[in-house]
Parts: C-alpha cells; structure tokens; sequence
C-alpha cells in the first residue's frame, strides 16, 4: 500500500469530520481529494480545480515547523495554495472552518477565470 492509501487508511477524527463535508462536493459543488499524493508530499484534502489544499494541522505537528514551511512553499512554487486549519480550530468552529475554505475555493475559482480572459 502505498503512503497515501495508507494515511487514507488511518484517518485521524479531525480528518474524518472535515472529510465528511467535504466528500461528494458538499462545498458548493468544489470536489476535494483525500489523502492525495501531489509530488513527494501527500496533501491532506486536494482540491484540483481550484489548485487548493487543505491541511488540518494536530499535536503531530508541533515542532514540524520547518517540515511544513519547506512542503507549503514546494507547494506554492507548483501554484497549489496551501489553507492550513488546526484541529482544535476545527473542533471549536467547524461552520467557521468551512467558511473559510469556501471562501478561498471560490476565491481562487475567481482569479483562475480573470487570468483565463
């Protein structure tokens, strides 16, 4: 099994309770990937219309700032925008967290169609 199968696999509570909005595009018809491998990193949730990623950061994180830094800025060289949420903002505001990436979906769904013209 490969590593995204498996992270797919072992989805973390926070990862599942967003997967569950974000699956069969809930969020505004805007389809989003779990676990999907882009290059050497595996993202989170991957939406490819819009070029966006959606990673929900935990305790695993801490102390990975530089690990993360590194990933987010090889995944802004590649146009992919990185949306970083953490798990207790999640637990505390999900209507707020899905706002959010609503907000940046449909925002880079915009600038996508004004460079297109």
């Amino acid at each position: 099994m490969n590593n995204a199968a498996t992270l797919r696999s072992e989805t973390t509570p926070p990862e599942g309770v967003l997967w569950s909005k974000l699956r069969n595009q809930q969020l505004d018809g805007f389809k989003f990937r779990r676990q999907h491998a882009i290059g050497p990193y595996v993202a989170d949730f991957f939406c490819a219309q819009v070029l966006l990623v959606v990673e929900v950061d935990s305790s695993f994180h801490a102390g990975r700032q530089n690990q993360d830094n590194a990933r987010d800025a090889w995944m802004n060289a590649q146009s992919i925008t990185v949306l970083r949420v953490t798990a207790s903002e999640l637990a505390k505001n999900e209507e707020g967290v899905l706002s959010e990436i609503l907000l940046t979906a449909r925002r880079l769904l915009l600038e996508r169609e004004l460079e297109k013209k």
